[in-house]
């Protein structure tokens, strides 16, 4: 047998003859590859890899840096083992807890601490962390069999000697961290990790509310750690979350799967789908009980499956209930005509630019409204790229409202010129639901794609390859025009809901399945696909039909 192995890499073109057995971080060096940023993984045959993944067999290769999304995730879990390594030698009787992305970083907690979380310690956990990446301590990824593993776990507090169970193979793989002393801290995280602490050297840990933010590289910048952004209504509907979850008993992925066992999981489902009607309520007597009077244009936005359109007609039932009369109007509906849209940076129809609103007649039609007229409405023809009218009316009487979806309604030009006791805003996100374990969340984003996932593939004729393509052109849209204005709104909706990544489980596995193995999608899908294996699976039999998850996996009835 040779003891050569050819290799295609992509950031260069070229094959390459290396020694069988070279791991990744020897090929990079090797080749005098270079990246924007510091190297930190690569994609082999599309799938993310360790820089210690040794390499026996022919392979195509892409080395990775932390300005993708898939670098930034390798970067983050290693700055998470840097800090949860910090705690356990400062405070061993401490477990740390990241809650949830916030604010650009990430809220965590330390828990069973005795004395208070003040910014002193905080300062001092900052400079363990900082002298664990300057003794570039190694991270060795090791694997063995799972009950083996669950051993090393068994003394842990966080959830991971049960989520172990879930995945139901032999073996499993976990990291240790070698200090200098040639001591062992161990942890498990649910993807690669860099090679040693040494490359997370860009962060940054603040205190937040009753706790720290770590903050982690800057997405356009990974040479400058990012800066903190306020979001303190964020933090109230997460911290809500946190309330729901309690009440349920369940803290991670190993609990709900141990209720799953023991046939507990359709209780949890009426209570999960009882706390969203609860929430609705409130919402809805909010608007109709507003000291400054109740507001005629209820503008509900959110990002890319949210759940925003059932939300609004399970809105609409509960301000019925009220004695209030809503009726539904679609920003889509004042789209420019298709030759006056915008353009993006390539050329392409820009959809998602505030300049393809006809914002003049919107504010005209609303202030209309306000002064008692009829309106004629205008329908937009996606077909023919034109808004046309079909006589479609509408006159506000005493005990209407309008509620008004679209993704730039929190957007301050959309209430321009509009008085502000007329508007009530509201943003809706499945914003959280559940963690892995206490150092391994799920992310919003990865919720709101599996729903689109399976939407686009049962609706819209769309495959999982080309939502997961499309997904970087969207996700820059709900950057610019979204998420900036999150903290606009009178309240916030969490579409979450507990149970639904072991029910989206069953319809999401095949669909991701056919993503072809050699593609640039791919790594997002086998990621995917690794996240479900997590979730024990779900019958959807009990979830009603005006749930939120029903807009997405069928059997809603609603119309839509």
């Amino acid at each position: 047998m040779s003891s050569k192995v050819t290799i295609y890499c992509k950031n260069n073109r070229s094959y390459i003859d290396v020694e069988r057995g070279s791991n990744l971080l020897e090929i990079y060096k090797s080749q005098g590859i270079q990246l924007p940023y510091k190297v930190v993984a690569a994609r082999v045959n599309y799938k993310v890899e360790g820089l210690d993944f040794y390499l026996y067999k022919p392979k195509d290769i892409e080395f990775i840096d932390a300005s993708c999304p898939s670098g930034m995730r390798v970067y983050i879990r290693t700055l998470n083992m840097v800090l949860a390594a910090a705690i356990n030698e400062l405070l061993p009787n401490c477990d740390l807890r990241i809650e949830h992305p916030i604010s650009r970083g990430y809220y965590c907690h330390i828990l069973n601490l005795e004395e208070p979380l003040t910014p002193e310690l905080i300062a001092k956990i900052k400079a363990r962390m900082e002298q664990i990446v300057k003794e570039d301590r190694p991270i060795i990824s090791e694997e063995k069999q799972t009950k083996l593993v669950k051993e090393l776990f068994k003394d842990r507090r966080d959830g991971e000697s049960t989520l172990f169970d879930a995945w139901g193979t032999r073996y499993c793989r976990y990291f240790r961290m070698v200090n200098p002393n040639g001591e062992d801290y161990i942890d498990y995280y649910s993807g690669v990790l860099m090679p040693s602490s040494g490359y997370a050297d860009v962060f940054d840990l603040q205190p937040y509310h009753d706790g720290m933010l770590l903050m982690g590289p800057n997405r356009s910048n990974p040479e400058l750690h990012e800066e903190p952004l306020v979001q303190n209504k964020m933090f109230e509907i997460l911290n809500e979350n946190k309330g729901w979850n309690k009440l349920m008993h369940i803290n991670n992925v190993g609990e709900f799967n141990l209720m799953c066992k023991d046939n507990r999981a359709f209780n949890m489902i009426k209570l999960s789908e009882a706390l969203h009607e609860k929430k609705m309520i409130q919402i809805a007597d909010m608007i109709t009980n507003r000291e400054s009077g109740m507001p005629k244009f209820i503008l509900v936005s959110g990002p890319s499956s949210s759940g925003k359109t059932t939300f609004s007609k399970r809105l609409s039932i509960q301000l019925m209930v009220n004695g209030v009369t809503p009726a539904v109007l679609s920003m889509d509906n004042y789209f420019v005509n298709r030759v006056d849209t915008p353009k993006d940076e390539n050329g392409d129809w820009d959809f998602e630019h505030i300049d393809a609103l006809d914002l003049n007649l919107f504010h005209q039609n609303l202030n209309d409204l306000l002064e008692g007229k009829e309106v004629n409405l205008p329908t937009f023809n996606f077909e023919i790229g034109k808004r046309v009218y079909l006589g479609n009316t509408l006159k506000l009487e005493k005990d209407n409202v309008v509620i008004i979806e679209g993704i730039h309604a929190l957007n301050p030009k959309v209430s321009e010129g509009l008085a502000p006791e007329a508007i009530f805003k509201i943003y809706v996100s499945p914003l959280t639901s559940i963690n892995l374990d206490n150092h391994n969340w799920i992310a919003t984003t990865d919720t709101r794609l599996l729903r689109r996932i399976i939407r686009d593939y049962r609706y819209r004729n769309y495959s999982a390859q080309e939502t997961i393509a499309r997904m970087a052109s969207v996700r820059r849209g709900e950057e610019k025009w979204i998420f900036p204005f999150q903290e606009n709104a009178d309240v916030m909706f969490n579409s979450a809901l507990v149970f639904e990544l072991a029910v989206i489980k069953r319809h999401a596995e095949p669909i991701l399945s056919e993503v072809p193995k050699f593609s640039d999608e791919y790594t997002e899908a086998h990621r995917l696909l690794k996240l479900l294996k997590y979730f024990i699976p779900v019958p959807e039999k009990e979830i009603p039909p005006t749930s939120v998850l029903r807009e997405f996996v069928g059997g809603s009835s609603f119309r839509y």
